[in-house]
């Protein structure tokens, strides 16, 4: 490979990972089926703890399937973000919490609504649900930079899969199943660009944290 393309390589994944932002509102167009596979190919790439490569994924384009979890994210969700809605903290904070809520007003016109699940091979409860939660994420992340880099908009949530057993039931998924996050898929009403975030000076070290 020429350092020519390396270069190239290298900008585009910059661009990729410092204009990703968290799009909330998304059109309801259809995303082609072949993209999704796509970003579900490309969260498979990620590594797992001992390679054991039990993570699943659950698409869901089905009208009345995306309902039932839409559902489940204001029945979970309103209740959490009600205290930030009366009181946000100032105008950025209110502009990320009226996008919560219109995601959640909008949730089940989403294209598509993946859920990344963890099998357990045994029934799990409590805690031990999130046990193996970091085999999982490092393929949400892979997805999210693949959505990225496709012109998809998308965004994490936990919100809807509070009660395991309803989402169980919701998805017929298997009592092994542990389901870990859902990422709402689509063409983003918005534009990517630059995010905000702490210099890095602020939220790291070397050696030691105290000096």
């Amino acid at each position: 490979m020429s350092e020519l393309q390396v270069d190239a390589e290298s900008a585009f994944l910059e661009t990729v990972l410092y204009s990703s932002r968290a799009m909330r509102r998304l059109e309801p167009e259809p995303v082609p089926e072949a993209l999704l596979l796509k970003l579900i190919d490309a969260a498979n790439q990620a590594p797992s703890g001992s390679n054991a490569q039990q993570t699943r994924w659950i698409v869901v384009r089905d009208p009345g399937q995306k309902q039932k979890l839409a559902d489940l994210n204001r029945l979970h969700g309103a209740p959490y973000i009600q205290p930030e809605v009366d009181q946000p903290r100032d105008a950025k904070h209110k502009r990320l919490v009226d996008a919560v809520v219109w995601q959640m007003d909008h949730m089940h016109e989403a294209p598509a609504l993946i859920v990344a699940c963890y099998d357990y091979d045994e029934p799990v409860s409590g805690g031990d649900i999130y046990r193996k939660a970091g085999s999982v994420w490092p393929g949400i992340q892979n997805l999210l930079l693949m959505a990225r880099s496709l012109g998809l908009g998308a965004a994490p949530t936990t919100l809807a899969l509070r009660d395991q057993a309803m989402v169980r039931a919701a998805l017929d998924l298997p009592e092994t199943f542990a389901a870990l996050c859902m990422i709402p898929v689509g063409y983003p009403s918005g534009r990517f660009g630059p995010v905000t975030r702490k210099p890095v000076s602020t939220i790291m070290r070397f050696d030691r944290w105290s000096q």
